[in-house]
């Protein structure tokens, strides 16, 4: 959970936000080889977390995590999904949000509401990974991408938010890949098949891959993409609405 919104950590009482209530964000951003994460580094802590955020009292659940997502990448249109909600007793751990308070030059009370048990509701966005600059917040140092396959070790249980995030995306694929931000309007087919292949860690054959995509009805074809050889050059597809 990233700490953000109006000074939460001097609203000693929580009175504008849900108490015992976070969210946290898998933004996933594909690179053109490679699926990537965004993730905050606290300031001074060496503790590294996805991006998340708190709810307002008279906020909805989801348009929390939207204006959490914007202020972290710029962007409005993102597909958003939630996947799973984290409640264990062992994620309970103030000393790291002490640790991160502290860090900040917060001096906070041991009954200060940040300090209590949180259960988090795990979301993942999709996004391309060219349209964004990614922005840290008041008490983190940057806001950065990171290979999925060679993330940091990240604080609580963050790398669990990020395994349920993967699992997820990766089940019905070829139903959630038309929503998706990862590529531009118009794309090859061998550039929709490095997203697949990206998103669920290993090789498809090309051939199988083709006839597949086609049969599922989800893409359109335009006209080729000149950028050598005219006998070589690729089709480019798009999602159908």
């Amino acid at each position: 959970m990233q700490v953000k919104l109006k000074n939460p950590a001097e609203d000693k009482e929580g009175d504008n936000y849900l108490n015992n209530i976070a969210y946290d964000s898998v933004v996933f951003g594909f690179s053109g080889e490679k699926l990537k994460i965004l993730l905050m580094e606290y300031h001074n802590t060496g503790f590294f977390a996805l991006p998340g955020g708190f709810v307002r009292r008279k906020e909805n659940l989801n348009d929390a995590v939207r204006r959490g997502l914007k202020e972290r990448t710029g962007l409005d249109n993102i597909y958003l999904e939630q996947c799973y909600v984290f409640g264990d007793v062992s994620r309970y751990k103030p000393q790291v949000m002490k640790t991160i308070l502290k860090a900040n030059g917060h001096d906070t009370p041991e009954n200060h509401w940040l300090l209590d048990r949180f259960i988090t509701v795990a979301y993942y966005a999709l996004i391309n990974y060219e349209h964004v600059v990614p922005k840290p917040d008041a008490l983190s140092d940057s806001c950065t991408w990171y290979n999925v396959d060679a993330l940091p070790t990240l604080m609580l249980d963050h790398k669990d938010i990020v395994e349920k995030a993967l699992q997820t995306l990766r089940a019905n694929l070829d139903q959630k890949i038309v929503g998706m931000n990862l590529l531009p309007a118009r794309f090859t087919m061998k550039e929709l098949q490095q997203v697949y292949e990206a998103i669920l860690g290993e090789q498809i054959r090309r051939t199988t891959f083709q006839r597949k995509i086609l049969s599922l009805g989800i893409v359109k074809r335009h006209g080729k993409h000149f950028s050598g050889s005219a006998n070589k050059a690729p089709y480019l597809y798009s999602f159908k609405k």
